[in-house]
């Protein structure tokens, strides 16, 4: 998907582009709406937070915060 404007498959890019828009925004439910604009799905889980592309939910990798 696309991150600082290029598409990307490298979860390292994607992770460093999430973490920057999560300094942006006040709440983590503002955090997911904004990266499912990105094409993003942002899911809490017990390991963290899991990413996944858009349309297809296909799960790309879990950012462990």
């Amino acid at each position: 998907m696309f991150a600082e404007n290029k598409l990307t498959e490298d979860m390292t890019e994607i992770e460093a582009f999430l973490l920057r828009e999560r300094d942006k925004v006040l709440s983590e439910s503002e955090w997911r709406f904004r990266m499912r604009g990105y094409g993003y799905n942002l899911r809490r889980t017990d390991r963290g937070v899991e990413v996944a592309r858009l349309p297809q939910n296909t799960v790309l990798g879990t950012l462990a915060i």
